[in-house]
């Protein structure tokens, strides 16, 4: 063995130190951290740069420890300790004069006498002593004065606060791909797969285990042209997804995004929409049950709530029709399950919500009833998962929190919070000690699209994340598991989802794809597209030959193309002469020698005419002599002097 080990050294010292299969550089998660840092947003949404990176307590002892991954806890730096440091003892004392000595240089005289380190300890402990009995310090040091410290001391209790509810803000990066805003979102429940649907009608899937840093989507489709995608909802298990359109037929799709139905539309000619074997009209929403992987809820423009079997596209298990305070069509806006799904509650366009308890025998009509809750359209509903508080959004601009057991009157108020999209939507944290929903921009206002998180238990505003100071935001998500908030933002040219995460507070999701770098391109990777010959093929699918370059040999013949004769410039050619501005060569010898006269250009014609008036009227040969019998005297009109003088 040892033999063999000293031949492949001899062989590999005759080849560059670069030749081989090379070791894969890791990436710095440091840097790659540093470059999806957010900046500090200010509390009316305008992004303005800060010179430092916002970072959270926790941020902060996670780069340290990157950076210093064996600290020193003997030398401390002097912010921390008021007052002048004590001295070292012992033999730390020793031997930092012994360092200080050689510093300066050689040592004159003997050596010092070496210090007993217990000796040290019985000073220190004596000074100690000293400093009680005359009061100058007990106990830890004293914070430093409130005043001098302001904005700091701002700054700490806002870190402690997003601590508190462990809020992911530190990083961010953004979903891109959509042409329009960014309607719908959903993430599956292992937090591995995301969905965005936009107003540009597609839909687009990406895999966090999958992707790497250029963040791109591995599937994108369009479930119904022309119609906007308003809603996504996975699954329980989390093997297929529901997908909302502007279509009256909502669609079904595995995980990997092949189409497995489509729920079938009703007759839109029958009044009576309970005996209609679906919608009629354009959807609004639609939720998977959140236990039973078989049913399927639906709102929409026509008025009604559907629940659906996915095994039975043919037609709908339940229709809901909501209680109306004047008879005919509402649009059904919004519509949510609870968390165990026994409940469903749906915001109804003239403003009221309905909640209705699945039981043995219920019907459409609703267990609760709150007439009037928003003025406006209601865009989003949620309930919290202990049943007891209920959520709601409206185009009316505020978020009421609703307390199940008293309907009444709304707990909370939140008002000046612009919505002008219809899928706006509100969510909870992983905890539920928070819940959270977008702000959209105003045509003269000065704040963008803003994230907005709210306390449940004070039922207070804690803070106004900024997305985007020119976008809106729409849809918001928090990932139970992953610990990272969603915000899809967008307008008429442009949309995307943005992911607010911690890398010290979240667990994979954006960490998984983020530190992935792409692919280098190769030059293996290149491949030519096939050319597929098929000369048996019918006429109809027959590939035409090319006729290039017969048409290319056809432009260089003059007679066959047609090309007209250009002037000639210089010594002429084929009989003609070029100084002569194309005339024959007898042209132009007649014209020299003055047998032909041009003076056609400078004669009147009324003139060049008359003056063979009378050899036409002494020997006529043409028409003259059919009428010389009958035909009267020519007379011609004479010049007025008028027109000889002009």
């Amino acid at each position: 063995m040892a033999d063999e080990a000293d031949i492949y050294d001899g062989v590999r010292a005759q080849f560059p130190l670069s030749f081989g299969k090379q070791a894969k550089s890791q990436a710095n998660l440091e840097q790659v951290h540093n470059a999806t840092r957010r900046t500090t947003a200010a509390a009316d949404g305008k992004l303005e740069p800060s010179p430092f990176p916002s970072l959270s307590p926790s941020s902060k002892s996670w780069l340290n420890s990157l950076k210093n991954p064996k600290p020193n806890h003997e030398h401390r730096s002097s912010s921390n300790i008021i007052g002048p440091s004590r001295p070292p003892t012992g033999l730390g004392l020793i031997n930092e004069k012994e360092e200080d000595e050689d510093e300066d240089g050689a040592i004159i005289g003997p050596p010092r006498p070496v210090i007993d380190a217990k000796v040290d300890e019985d000073e220190d402990e004596d000074e100690d002593e000293d400093e009680d009995e005359d009061g100058e310090m007990i106990g830890p040091p004293p914070p430093p004065p409130s005043g001098s410290m302001g904005s700091d001391s701002e700054d700490d209790m806002e870190e402690e606060g997003q601590n508190k509810y462990r809020i992911p803000l530190s990083n961010e990066i953004v979903l891109k791909g959509h042409t329009k805003v960014v309607s719908a979102l959903a993430v599956d429940h292992s937090g591995s797969r995301v969905l965005s649907g936009s107003y540009d009608y597609t839909v687009r899937m990406y895999d966090f285990q999958g992707m790497n840093a250029r963040l791109q989507s591995f599937r994108q489709l369009e479930p119904s042209e022309g119609h906007q995608v308003r809603s996504l909802s996975w699954s329980p298990t989390a093997d297929r997804f529901l997908c909302v359109t502007g279509s009256a037929q909502a669609k079904i799709y595995d995980r990997d995004g092949l189409t497995l139905g489509e729920f079938v539309r009703g007759d839109m000619y029958i009044r009576d929409l309970k005996n209609t074997k679906g919608h009629i009209s354009g959807l609004t929403c639609g939720e998977w049950h959140p236990k039973t992987k078989e049913t399927i809820l639906t709102s929409s423009e026509d008025g009604s709530l559907r629940l659906w079997d996915v095994n039975d596209f043919k037609s709908q298990k339940q229709v809901i029709k909501p209680k109306l305070a004047r008879p005919g069509r509402v649009p059904v806006t919004t519509c949510a399950w609870d968390r165990e799904g026994k409940s469903i509650a749906g915001g109804v366009g003239d403003g009221s919500i309905q909640i209705w308890n699945l039981k043995p025998g219920w019907g459409s009509r609703p267990d609760i009833y709150v007439a009037n809750a928003h003025s406006d359209d209601i865009t989003g509903v949620k309930f919290s998962s202990d049943g007891r508080i209920l959520l709601s959004r409206s185009f009316d601009g505020s978020l009421k929190v609703w307390d199940l057991r008293q309907m009444k009157e709304p707990l909370k108020v939140f008002d000046d919070l612009p919505n002008n999209y219809a899928q706006t939507n509100i969510a909870f944290s992983s905890d539920e000690q928070l819940f959270i929903t977008g702000t959209s921009i105003e045509k003269d206002g000065t704040t963008g699209g803003m994230l907005c998180l709210f306390d449940r238990g004070k039922l207070e505003l804690v803070s106004r994340v900024g997305i985007s100071p020119t976008y809106s935001v729409v849809q918001c998500g928090w990932h139970p598991r992953l610990n990272q908030i969603f915000a899809t933002v967008g307008d008429k040219h442009e949309g995307g989802t943005h992911i607010l995460y911690d890398p010290t507070l979240s667990e994979r999701g954006a960490l998984v794809c983020v530190a992935r770098a792409p692919r280098k391109k190769s030059v293996d990777d290149f491949q030519a597209e096939p050319v597929i010959h098929n000369p048996h093929a019918l006429p109809l699918f027959r590939d035409q030959p090319s006729r290039k370059r017969q048409r290319e040999k056809v432009l260089k013949d003059p007679l066959k193309s047609h090309k007209p004769e250009q002037p000639i410039t210089g010594p002429g050619f084929g009989g003609k002469i070029g100084s002569t501005k194309g005339s024959l060569l007898t042209q132009y010898l007649l014209k020299q020698g003055g047998l032909i006269k041009e003076t056609w250009m400078e004669e009147d014609p009324r003139e060049a005419i008359l003056k063979h008036a009378d050899a036409a009227a002494k020997d006529p040969k043409f028409i003259a002599p059919a009428y010389a019998d009958t035909q009267p005297e020519t007379l011609f009109a004479e010049p007025d002097a008028e027109e000889e003088d002009k």
